[in-house]
């Protein structure tokens, strides 16, 4: 087996917080703790659980932009807890995210073209030509005319926005790409035609996603294997078609039964996932 894109080990997240104007004392509050798992080469990882229960916490962590109070995380091969700003530069090249708003995640005054090509620009000093090239390539990529290059998001469907904010995040090439539930906010439509994209896109450039999401079918669908998060902590981790239909941890249990229903006749339920 090739190594692994991201080795996870004993990760702890600890925000800190100072003494308010309410009387609260400092402290801190353990969003993450002891959190283990890896993402093989264009694998998928599904990460489930409620609000609140760390999902993002953990995405933050890899990336760079959350403390890492205690454990490691390798993201190819290197230590992104003792990374130094070079090396966190580089880092950026080879994990980007998906943010669930493409509406807010996406500078509303920049134009498509210009939007797909700043991380180009800024981590691979790309320009001219060859930049113009790679743009149109990734628009055609995610299934966007090179036109929309010169639109602004304003002028774009949410589909098409969410499309334009994976161009972004796959342009660097990277080896892991984290969905923060990435269609939740898009219709029914357009969320089976993006997460399609996703697939597509995994099986055509090998990219690995840590998938975030609240949406059970959806992960079932596009993951390999699922992380059940609660209350900061793994309860439950292996391939997708045993833990989510054989799970052994009764909040695991808890999270499959709220899937919504469409129906109740007789006490049966018809389950949407």
């Amino acid at each position: 087996m090739s190594a692994a894109v991201v080795t996870v080990s004993g990760l702890v997240v600890e925000y800190r917080y100072r003494a308010g104007i309410l009387g609260m004392t400092p402290g801190s509050v353990r969003a993450v703790d002891d959190v283990s798992f890896e993402i093989q080469p264009g694998s998928t990882l599904g990460l489930v659980g409620e609000s609140g229960s760390g999902k993002t916490s953990v995405a933050r962590a890899i990336l760079g932009i959350a403390p890492i109070s205690a454990g490691r995380i390798l993201l190819q091969g290197r230590d992104v807890g003792s990374a130094d700003a070079r090396e966190r530069r580089e880092l950026r090249r080879h994990a980007q995210m998906v943010f669930q708003q493409p509406t807010t995640s996406l500078d509303p005054r920049m134009t498509v073209g210009n939007t797909i090509a700043e991380p180009l620009v800024h981590l691979l000093a790309m320009r001219g030509a060859a930049l113009r090239a790679r743009v149109t390539e990734l628009l055609e990529l995610v299934g966007l005319e090179p036109g929309y290059a010169s639109r602004i998001p304003r002028q774009l469907s949410g589909g098409q926005r969410q499309r334009v904010a994976i161009a972004r995040a796959i342009a660097t090439s990277p080896s892991l790409v984290v969905c923060d539930e990435p269609t939740s906010s898009l219709d029914v439509s357009v969320q089976a035609q993006i997460i399609n994209l996703l697939v597509r896109l995994q099986s055509e450039l090998g990219i690995s996603y840590l998938f975030i999401s609240h949406d059970l079918g959806t992960v079932r669908q596009v993951a390999d294997t699922v992380a059940v998060l609660h209350r900061g902590r793994i309860v439950e981790h292996g391939a997708v078609d045993a833990v989510l239909g054989a799970p052994r941890d009764e909040y695991t249990r808890t999270l499959i039964a709220a899937v919504p229903t469409i129906d109740r006749i007789g006490g049966r339920r018809a389950a949407l996932a």
